[in-house]
């Protein structure tokens, strides 16, 4: 397999999980680069390109809140879960943990480490 063929699956594999990273991320408010920190530090690199057109989708869907603040000598517009955003962090984050345990033990099981 090419590097980019490896880049290309990991790019798919990451992009599911990107949504339930930046609601889980929003429990505090954030704006943008704030956010692509915290992200970052807990080790989910993001770019700009594709961070910020997904918090303004999670927006308009009302899973988020936001306002404006002023902060460091300028406004920013700060995000954070509505309550519907908290809901449907709890349903994914379930969805996530029984996915995970599933995959969990195909790829043990598939490496004879389970019978």
């Amino acid at each position: 397999m090419t590097t980019a063929q490896l880049d290309k699956m990991r790019f798919e594999l990451r992009r599911g999980v990107l949504v339930l990273a930046v609601l889980a991320s929003l429990k505090q408010p954030h704006y943008g680069y704030s956010l692509r920190k915290q992200l970052q530090d807990g080790g989910v690199d993001i770019d700009e390109g594709t961070l910020y057109p997904l918090i303004r989708r999670l927006a308009d869907q009302e899973l988020l809140t936001s306002e404006w603040r002023q902060g460091e000598g300028r406004e920013r517009r700060y995000y954070q879960l509505s309550e519907l955003g908290s809901q449907l962090l709890a349903q994914l984050t379930d969805e996530w943990q029984n996915l995970n345990n599933a995959i969990g033990k195909l790829l043990l099981a598939n490496s004879g480490e389970i019978e």
